[in-house]
C-alpha cells in the first residue's frame, strides 16, 4: 500500500497554506512579546527566556497543526486503497479525529478509515506511512520519558519531563513506554552487529599486538515482589540476583571501548547461553581474551565454557578481601597483618601458590573462627590456583581486577533497582535491565 500526491502544476506552492499558517502564528506569538517590551525597563534574560518556552508550544503546535494539515490534503483525499493483509481493494469508511502530543505541542489529525469484512482489520492509512503511535504522546515524547525513567522513578520521571520539555505526562505513561520498550529489546538489539565489532577491534589494534577483549562476569541482588494489586497483601519481598556480563576493549593506551553490558534475572546456564551468543559475533582470532571474575562457581563456568581458551584471571581484589579477613583473624595489629597480606599476595602472584597453602595448612588458628576461615581461604586457593598469576597477567596487559562489571552492576542494577523502597515484579525489573 503506497500513499502518492497528485503531481503539483508547475505554478503551485505545495506548501503556500503551510507558510500562511506559519506566518500568522508567527505574528500571534510576536504580539505576546509586547507587554514584555512595553515597559520602562527592558524585560530581563530570564523573563524572555521564560516567556519563550512557556509559548514555544503555541507557536510550533500552530506549525505542526499546518503541516499535518497539508499531509492529509495531499495524501489523505482517497477514498479506495488496498488491504495491507489481504489485498482487497476497500472503499472509505469515514473520517476519524486523532489527538497528538509532540514535544513540540499538541495538534489534531483528521484521516480516512478503511475496513476489511474479509480479514476483520480496520486501519487508518496516515497512522502507518508517518508512524504515528497508537497512544496519544507520540514516539518522540515516549523516547524522552523512557529515557527518563531508566535513570529515575517513574513518577519524578515524568515531573522532569514536563519541567525539561513543558509536555505533560502520567506516571502510568512513563511505566507503560518503559514496559514496551522493554518487549522490544532483546540480547541480539543490545549487542553491535559483527561489522561494527570488527571496526572497533580493528581501531583498538596495532601491527604489533591484538586488542585484549575482557570478558567480566558477576551478579546483583535485586528486591522482588509477589505477584498483586498494590492494595493487596502481597507478603514480604525477596531478593534474586540479576546476573551479567560485560564485554570491552583494552587498549594498548590504557583506554577501554565497552562493546556490550547486558543483566537479566536468570539462572546461570541462561546467562552462559546469553554470553555464547554475544561470542558469535567476535572474530576470536582477532583478538586476545581475558576472563576475569570473582570466586563463584557459576561465574567461571558461563565465562570458561563459552572461551576455553582464554585467559583466566581471579580477581585481585576479591583474592585481598579473602586474604585480610584471615589476617586480622589471625593479627590484630594492623601493620602485622599488611606485612602478611603484602607477603602472600607477592607469593600468589610468582605462582608459588602450593606453598601458601602448605604454610595456611601448617598456621595455629588464633580461634574457631580463624579456623573456619583458613579452611575457606585454603579451598578458595586450591580452585583458583592457575587464576592468580598477576605478575604475569600484568606482563602480558591483562587486567587483573573486575571493576569493569562491578560498576556495571552499580549502574545497570544497584543506582535504578535498589531506590528506598523499591520492589519489583521480577518480570518487570527484568524489563527495566534491558
Amino acid at each position: 500500500m503506497t500513499l502518492a500526491p497528485p503531481a503539483p502544476k508547475s505554478d503551485d506552492d505545495p506548501l503556500a497554506q503551510v507558510r500562511e499558517q506559519a506566518h500568522q502564528a508567527l505574528d500571534g506569538w510576536l504580539d505576546g512579546l509586547a507587554p514584555l517590551l512595553s515597559g520602562g525597563q527592558p524585560p530581563t534574560l530570564s523573563a524572555l527566556s521564560d516567556h519563550f518556552f512557556a509559548s514555544r508550544p503555541q507557536l510550533l503546535g500552530t506549525c505542526q497543526q499546518a503541516v499535518l494539515d497539508h499531509i492529509v490534503q495531499t495524501y489523505g483525499q482517497a477514498t479506495r486503497t488496498d488491504c495491507p493483509h489481504c489485498g482487497g481493494r476497500l472503499y472509505r469508511k469515514r473520517w476519524e479525529d486523532k489527538q497528538l502530543t509532540t514535544l513540540h505541542g499538541t495538534a489534531r489529525l483528521r484521516r480516512p478509515y478503511f475496513y476489511c469484512a474479509a480479514c476483520r482489520y480496520g486501519f487508518h492509512p496516515l497512522d502507518l506511512a508517518p508512524e504515528l503511535a497508537t497512544e496519544t504522546h507520540q514516539y518522540d515524547v515516549q523516547q524522552k520519558v523512557a529515557g527518563l525513567a531508566s535513570e529515575l522513578p517513574y513518577a519524578t520521571a515524568v515531573k522532569q519531563l514536563e519541567t525539561l520539555t513543558g509536555v505533560k505526562a502520567g506516571e502510568h505513561m512513563s511505566h507503560d513506554s518503559v514496559n514496551r520498550l522493554a518487549e522490544a529489546t532483546t540480547l541480539e538489539t543490545v549487542l553491535p552487529d559483527g561489522a561494527e565489532i570488527e571496526h572497533r577491534i580493528a581501531a583498538a589494534s596495532t601491527p604489533e599486538e591484538k586488542p585484549v577483549l575482557v570478558v567480566a562476569v558477576d551478579g546483583a541482588m535485586a528486591p522482588l515482589r509477589p505477584p498483586g494489586g498494590r492494595t493487596q497483601k502481597r507478603g514480604p519481598g525477596f531478593w534474586r540476583e540479576a546476573k551479567g556480563f560485560r564485554l570491552y576493549l583494552s587498549r594498548g593506551d590504557g583506554r577501554i571501548d565497552s562493546l556490550a553490558s547486558w543483566h537479566q534475572m536468570e539462572s546461570a546456564e541462561q546467562l552462559g547461553k546469553d554470553l555464547a551468543v554475544a561470542a558469535s559475533r567476535i572474530p576470536l582470532e582477532k583478538v586476545e581474551v581475558a576472563l576475569v571474575g570473582d570466586g563463584a562457581a557459576w561465574v567461571w563456568s558461563a565465562m570458561a565454557g563459552t572461551f576455553p581458551k582464554a585467559h583466566q584471571v581471579l580477581d585481585y581484589y576479591h583474592c585481598c578481601e579473602h586474604l585480610w579477613t584471615v589476617a586480622l583473624l589471625q593479627q590484630p595489629d594492623a601493620e602485622t597483618a599488611q606485612a602478611w597480606v603484602d607477603a602472600t599476595l607477592a607469593r600468589l602472584s610468582m605462582e608459588h601458590v602450593s606453598q601458601v597453602i602448605g604454610g595456611l595448612r601448617r598456621t595455629q588458628p588464633a580461634s574457631p573462627e580463624a579456623a573456619f576461615e583458613i579452611d575457606k581461604l585454603v579451598a578458595y586457593l586450591s580452585t583458583h590456583r592457575d587464576r592468580l598469576n598477576y605478575d604475569e597477567a600484568k606482563a602480558k596487559g591483562l587486567p587483573i581486577g573486575s571493576g569493569g562489571i562491578e560498576s556495571a552492576n552499580k549502574l545497570v542494577v544497584q543506582a535504578r533497582l535498589k531506590r528506598s523502597g523499591a520492589w519489583w515484579l521480577e518480570e518487570n525489573g527484568n524489563g527495566m535491565l534491558r
